[in-house]
């Protein structure tokens, strides 16, 4: 009996340490201030001409500045301005599908499976995906008609661009300063890796989303979301490190949105505090993803809802947004049990490979 306690001690101190590290990082300062700039200028701007809720747009479209990579400049460029068009396709297809509420999860699921299939075939780093699926869970919870379609698609366009703007500033900085990384060949694709694993990843993204429409849950955008972050894990084990990290802090990240959302900020104050949480997260991100995350769930709780800040109670909120964080990642766990068992795979494998034509050589 004795023993036994110990070996669960030690498991215990084991994954408490494997929750609580903190990770090395080489991220230049710079980088991080570069990054709220791209997301909190547009808030900015958008409080100038007394139009918050199109400054939130734009600002959605800063996110793409997290997708540069190192580099030299002519590929962190081409990469960069991918990547915007594929936030503005999954924006597009996100606020389309606004129009019929039963399309949002198969546009979810889809959109999911296409950007897990390119990011894994072009070796794409974190975030990966994650705000591709944000950009297009926003845009299909976001109010408005067909013909308000072609104005948030372009402005969401003009963040990418001032965000490919401020990459360019920043890149030529540093390129001075640091070497730019060698530009690696690309891994050969495997049927498992790129289409399975995708096709897996969309169909639970979708799931997701149908239990969180079955249930009635209100913009209940941050379910996916949840979801897709948790299920991209690269073994079981950093599925559920992934989850923990999000719920926890998720958990803590919802009484400082709480406390954010308490405070009679104005348009200006918003777009600040946008811009300090952008800073805080990418400064954070690379030593511990559960501590980034309790600044992630104010932020996108901004760029969702500031539009309507101070017409609700933000406890409503709040409380909406942790049933939404564990529902998504509750589905994400089963999602990833099932992404690394073998017998499901062995199972679903063979099937999924006499649909999918011209697939990638395993």
């Amino acid at each position: 009996m004795r023993h036994r306690l110990n070996r669960l001690k030690q498991r215990a101190r084991a994954e408490f340490q494997q929750l609580a590290s903190i990770q090395r990082s080489d991220r230049p300062w710079q980088m991080p201030v570069a990054a709220g700039l791209a997301t909190g200028l547009p808030m900015l701007v958008g409080a100038w001409f007394d139009h918050l809720e199109y400054g939130l747009i734009s600002s959605l479209g800063g996110l793409v500045f997290l997708y540069l990579p190192a580099t030299p400049l002519h590929h962190r460029m081409v990469s960069l301005m991918a990547s915007a068009f594929g936030l503005t396709a999954c924006y597009a297809l996100g606020v389309i599908s606004h129009l019929f509420a039963p399309a949002m999860i198969a546009a979810l699921a889809v959109i999911s499976t296409l950007v897990t299939m390119v990011c894994r075939f072009y070796a794409l780093g974190p975030p990966g995906g994650l705000f591709f699926v944000l950009a297009a869970a926003i845009g299909a919870y976001a109010p408005g008609d067909v013909l308000q379609i072609p104005l948030k698609v372009g402005l969401l366009v003009m963040g990418c661009l001032l965000a490919c703007a401020i990459a360019f500033l920043y890149s030529l900085r540093m390129l001075r300063i640091r070497p730019a990384a060698p530009v690696q060949p690309l891994p050969p694709p495997t049927f498992d890796f790129v289409v399975f694993d995708s096709v897996l990843i969309g169909v639970f993204v979708g799931l997701s989303l149908a239990l969180a429409q079955a249930l009635r849950l209100e913009n209940a955008y941050w379910v996916p979301i949840s979801c897709l972050a948790v299920i991209q894990g690269a073994s079981l084990r950093a599925v559920w490190v992934r989850q923990a990290h999000r719920v926890l802090g998720t958990g803590i990240g919802l009484l400082v949105a709480w406390a954010v959302l308490s405070l009679p900020l104005d348009k200006w104050g918003i777009g600040v505090t946008m811009m300090v949480l952008a800073w805080l997260i990418e400064t954070l991100v690379v030593r511990h993803y559960g501590i980034a995350v309790i600044f992630i769930t104010p932020l996108t709780l901004l760029l969702a809802d500031a539009a309507s800040l101070g017409a609700a109670d933000p406890s409503v909120l709040i409380r909406a947004r942790f049933i939404d964080t564990l529902l998504g990642c509750l589905v994400g766990l089963a999602g990833g049990a099932c992404l690394h068992s073998a017998g499901f795979r062995n199972a679903l494998g063979p099937l999924l490979r006499r649909v999918v034509p011209g697939r990638p050589r395993s």
